[in-house]
């Protein structure tokens, strides 16, 4: 069976295809190949695919539940931990917020907030404050803010209901197969979960957008009512931003159940890494490590 294995693996390369995996024994490989929960996957010449380099180091330890390095053009995972554990998402359910609704509105579209959310986090609305869709994004986005994402479950449906369902909808259509929501803003709850790997790749559908790509990245800004007298000062939960070379932010998110969450997407002389921790002590440390990590341990070819 070893050496059926081996001559796979060889035809493949004569094709080729490269396996991405870190450098081990291959005995050990075949030995413990059930311990792997995802099958290892090739890419053809066809395909911008990360491999380890020449200098492999292992992957910093984390205080992580769960955690999840993907390469951003292929998804293909360079490094994860428990990927598939079901978890609290906290606020980085609000990266499927801003995309609900945004196919339900646009960004110019004005809303009127009618009811207000006070708990946890706020951009700062009052009831009857009238705003643009594109600016209560921003304020989603950067403060996290719990009232915008209320406004747009609002606003952007016939009901918070309907909005909702609208979220689990379009987890299943991008294949997150192991994410439920029943809240727009991450509260945790017994049918609010995701995985690493299903927000990771939340995440680099999230960043494809636009107008999210360009918010997320914002470190802070100022956005004011559709009368132009009221004025939100927002600023970014990310703590990387502005300090870790190319980062482009993402999502942060946290509560007493979920603990420290991070996503974030970085991008190096063309490149780009996803990564997303869960369950962390140190989100911002932890991640500016796999970062670093992911860029000096693998190299890019076409």
């Amino acid at each position: 069976m070893v050496q059926r294995i081996i001559i796979v693996i060889l035809i493949l390369s004569s094709a080729a295809a490269v396996i991405v995996i870190p450098r081990t024994n291959l005995k050990n490989l075949i030995k413990n190949s059930e311990a792997y929960e995802t099958p290892v996957k090739i890419a053809t010449k066809d395909t911008l695919y990360p491999r380890p380099s020449q200098t492999y180091q292992e992957a910093p330890q984390t205080t992580a539940r769960s955690l999840i390095v993907l390469d951003g053009k292929t998804g293909v995972s360079l490094y994860e931990k428990n990927p598939h554990l079901k978890h609290l998402p906290a606020s980085t359910t609000k990266l499927m917020t801003a995309l609900v609704a945004l196919e339900k509105c646009s960004g110019q579209d004005v809303i009127t907030v009618n009811r207000l959310e006070k708990e946890g986090s706020q951009m700062g609305l009052a009831v009857g404050d009238s705003l643009t869709v594109e600016n209560l994004l921003y304020g989603l986005l950067l403060p996290s803010g719990n009232d915008a994402a209320y406004a747009l479950a609002d606003n952007c449906a016939p009901s918070e209901d309907v909005f909702i369902a609208k979220m689990n909808e379009k987890a299943k259509e991008l294949g997150m197969n192991e994410t439920h929501f029943v809240n727009p803003a991450g509260f945790d709850a017994d049918m609010q979960y995701s995985t690493a790997a299903d927000l990771a790749e939340l995440a680099r559908v999230a960043t494809g957008n636009p107008l999210i790509a360009k918010i997320v990245k914002t470190k802070s800004t100022v956005v004011t009512d559709n009368t132009g007298l009221k004025t939100y000062y927002l600023e970014n939960v990310d703590k990387l931003l502005g300090i870790v070379e190319g980062i482009e932010g993402v999502k942060s998110g946290e509560t007493d159940g979920a603990l420290e969450i991070l996503l974030t997407k970085t991008t190096r002389n063309g490149n780009s890494i996803i990564v997303a921790l869960l369950g962390s002590k140190d989100r911002f440390g932890e991640t500016q490590k796999l970062i670093e990590w992911a860029f000096s341990n693998h190299v890019w070819s076409n």
